[in-house]
């Protein structure tokens, strides 16, 4: 982490933890072979790699055979959804206007070459996924594949994972769930079969970037979306990231081991937050449902109409806290967030979304008020 900065962008990439660098390293150090070659060299290697492959499982309870790795989050929605179109008669898509790029993207890409139609669910007054709706939408349709993501990663909404996976069970759909935010941050229990897709990026609790995975449920087959090679039981070509692979294996462990300290004084410091917005600002309004069902670590916050606001991102990464920005312009002289202009149109608020990690404190918060307040006082 860049010295003496406060860091509240959790949600964009976490810092990567020293232990799981050391990990990488040791593996770097003595381990330079091919996983592909058959000799001792390369069959050392594989055995690392089926070996982080197991350990992935076992957090999730699933089986070793349904985990491929990718190069992160974003490539295993694209497989999910690609493959699925490709290799089950996916004839229609079923998301919602909020979901991350990743995922409405290539679904409006699926739409418009024709491969798809393409529903959008509606979402409800608190930004929740309104189910009546789903269900009549696959009430309608066949053939059908629901994608919605499990935590907004700018609001922090979050769906119900088992009331949608039975709901898509209940009308033959499958179902792929985009867990990037919420993976190493929640426990999932893949024996119950509700979702056919998830996926994890290791960046997202702190593991190095450029590697991830995906779950693809063993009754559930679809087509590859890198081809070129037999690697990953011929489900991604190319030579696998194995320093990146042990990382990710190493921080989703870490994740997992204290994930009950780590909840608690995350949603601790976001409840501080939400207390002293509301004390030191009249006109404060918070995105999504932050205190409801909600991750724990985002936090988007629309402030006070100002002539200063659009410079508040500037001042204060000048002030040294860096944050990530979630306000829509009508100008169009910046793209803004899709997510806020869906939420609020035309706002002349500016939106800030502060995310948590683990090596943040509670004097991040005050300092971090206290840079806002001098801003707008």
């Amino acid at each position: 982490m860049t010295e003496n900065r406060i860091y509240l962008d959790n949600a964009a990439t976490t810092p990567l933890d020293k232990d799981v660098a050391e990990s990488m390293y040791e593996v770097m150090k003595e381990h330079f072979g091919n996983p592909s070659s058959t000799h001792a060299h390369g069959r050392k290697v594989k055995s690392i790699i089926e070996e982080c492959r197991g350990k992935i499982s076992n957090q999730l309870n699933c089986k070793p055979s349904e985990i491929f790795f990718t190069s992160g989050g974003t490539e295993a929605d694209n497989l999910a959804l690609r493959g699925s179109v490709n290799q089950l008669g996916i004839k229609t898509i079923i998301t919602s206007p909020i979901e991350h790029h990743a995922v409405l993207h290539t679904a409006e890409e699926l739409h418009k070459n024709g491969s798809v139609d393409l529903k959008l669910v509606n979402i409800t007054a608190y930004w929740y996924v309104d189910t009546k709706h789903l269900e009549e939408l696959l009430s309608e349709t066949e053939n059908c594949l629901v994608s919605l993501m499990h935590a907004n990663n700018e609001i922090g909404n979050m769906i119900d994972l088992q009331e949608i996976g039975n709901i898509c069970r209940s009308h033959n759909a499958y179902f792929h769930c985009d867990t990037v935010q919420t993976m190493g941050h929640f426990h999932f229990d893949l024996s119950t079969n509700l979702v056919d897709f998830i996926c994890g990026a290791a960046h997202k609790f702190n593991g190095p970037k450029g590697v991830g995975f995906i779950y693809i449920n063993k009754e559930t087959k679809i087509s590859p979306l890198i081809t070129g090679g037999a690697q990953e039981r011929e489900m991604r070509g190319g030579t696998e990231n194995v320093y990146g692979i042990v990382g990710l294996t190493k921080a989703l462990e870490m994740s997992y081991a204290t994930l009950e300290s780590k909840t608690q004084k995350l949603k601790s410091l976001k409840d501080k937050m939400i207390k002293r917005l509301k004390s030191e600002f009249t006109d404060i309004k918070f995105n999504g449902d932050p205190e409801g069902n909600s991750l724990y670590t985002v936090l988007s916050v629309s402030f006070p109409p100002s002539e200063l606001g659009s410079l508040l991102l500037f001042n204060l990464d000048l002030k040294g806290i860096s944050v990530s920005g979630g306000s829509a312009c009508s100008s169009g002289a910046v793209g803004g967030s899709h997510v806020i202009q869906e939420i609020s149109p035309n706002t002349d608020r500016t939106t800030v979304r502060f995310s948590f990690g683990k090596y943040n404190t509670e004097e991040d918060i005050d300092n971090t008020i206290e840079a806002l307040k001098e801003w707008y006082s």
